[in-house]
């Protein structure tokens, strides 16, 4: 494969392709790598930049001379690739490189021309005119175009045949499919008091798998979970995996300890009447989200004997043959008096005292705010969690304060902010424990 860097830098290049697996592929005939200097595509005492229109900081390449370095290269090299490098383009990840080497390959161009800029990064005619890729490397800044180039070459170049001594190496990488990679030791077993684990000594194959599985598994779903809920794939052993990891989930609707009314001068606290909507809808919602059991707290006895009426139906009675769906979920539901009993409730179930989300639309100061990306914060220690959802205009601050996370205001972009909560509930169980696929299911980035 032909690949051709243009550059302002080519003697940061020469070390790269000098170096390790990538001077073996260049050794091989795998790839035949070219370094271009952009300066020698410019009039001798002339500037290959100048000055932003709109009085911004900063130089921008100009466009003609980019233009003479790809007519040059391509009428040597043949029709390649473009691709550039910017914060503006697609995030690269192993799925997205994947689909741009198979593309690459299908289409039998064989060769691939990268483009990085500096300074404020090229003309942006440049880029309309004759990218077929623009790439980033992540949400963070660096000095120009070079290094991210030598990332992607880094990370495209493994997918080639022959480059990776075993092919396997490749197929098991972190990111190819859902999970990163496990743990690996060698020699000595113990080292400054960390040991080898013992399984990996034993010589059972398949305990070592299921081992590797599993610890894959955690630490993709604690520490790279926008990365395991984004992938199209799943298995059903993958899914089950990540089931058994996701620590076990559990919410609460508080109908007492909340705000019955609230103006600028006085707020009251009180107890607010169930809705049979409430549970029907919510118990749906933490059904498919895999949440494990559903608590309504209602100190009232008038309110527990409609709750536990409803409950019945639908538990035990007609309602199982009425709508089995419904049942599934209603099942799912524990009527409890206080929150205490449900602490209780669920230690007794999981040996260990659960970690408490309160929720609410208000933006009041907190100090264990958390957003909709903040799980391994919370799942790191592996505890039970349970969300607690208030009624009424919201939880009590005495209640908000018994809890060691607060989740951030459910918001869009508009001024209007008044979900029931059986919508905020759904909502925000999607955000924090939901699918987001980033890709289709034949896997195009």
């Amino acid at each position: 494969m032909n690949i051709s860097v243009i550059t302002l830098f080519p003697e940061l290049y020469k070390p790269f392709f000098s170096t390790s697996l990538v001077e073996r592929a260049q050794s091989s005939g795998a790839i035949d790598p070219h370094v271009y200097d952009l300066f020698s595509y410019s009039a001798a005492k002339k500037r290959i930049d100048g000055p932003t229109f709109g009085h911004g900081a900063g130089m921008v390449i100009k466009p003609e001379i980019v233009e003479k370095a790809v007519t040059d290269v391509e009428y040597t090299r043949g029709a390649a690739y473009k691709i550039f490098f910017s914060p503006r383009g697609k995030k690269l990840n192993q799925v997205l490189l994947r689909s741009f080497y198979e593309r690459v390959c299908a289409d039998q161009k064989k060769h691939i021309m990268l483009l990085p800029a500096r300074y404020e990064g090229m003309d942006a005619r440049i880029e309309d005119e004759y990218a077929d890729e623009i790439f980033s490397v992540g949400d963070f800044v660096v000095m120009g175009g070079d290094v991210p180039a030598m990332l992607f070459l880094e990370a495209f170049l493994r997918f080639i045949p022959g480059i990776v001594g075993k092919a396997e190496s490749v197929e098991r990488d972190s990111f190819t499919g859902p999970f990163v990679d496990y743990p690996e030791y060698t020699a000595p077993v113990e080292w400054r008091g960390h040991m080898v684990p013992e399984v990996l000594r034993s010589g059972n194959h398949k305990a070592m798998e299921d081992w590797r599985l599993h610890e894959a598994a955690r630490e993709s779903v604690v520490s790279h979970f926008d990365w395991v809920r984004s992938y199209p794939l799943l298995t059903v052993d993958q899914q089950t995996h990540i089931e058994k990891t996701i620590p076990p989930h559990y919410v609460v609707l508080m109908h007492t300890d909340v705000l019955v009314s609230e103006d600028k001068i006085t707020t009251k606290i009180g107890t607010t009447s169930v809705t049979s909507l409430d549970i029907h809808d919510i118990a749906r919602s933490a059904l498919t989200y895999g949440l494990k059991k559903y608590f309504i707290v209602t100190p009232l006895i008038d309110q527990q004997v409609i709750v536990q009426t409803l409950l019945g139906f639908w538990q035990h009675g007609p309602g199982i043959a009425y709508n089995n769906h419904r049942h599934e979920a209603v099942n799912n539901v524990i009527l409890k008096s206080d929150l205490t009993s449900v602490i209780e409730y669920i230690t007794q179930c999981e040996g260990r005292e659960p970690v408490l989300i309160a929720t609410g639309a208000k933006s009041d100061a907190h100090p264990g705010l958390i957003t909709f990306n903040d799980q391994e914060k919370v799942w790191k220690t592996m505890q039970p969690v349970l969300i607690v959802l208030g009624t009424g205009k919201g939880l009590s601050t005495e209640l908000i304060g018994q809890c060691a996370y607060r989740f951030i205001p459910l918001e869009g972009f508009s001024t209007f902010n008044h979900l029931s909560v059986r919508s905020a509930a759904a909502v925000l169980f999607d955000k924090w424990l939901g699918k987001n696929p980033r890709a289709t299911k034949n896997m195009t980035a």
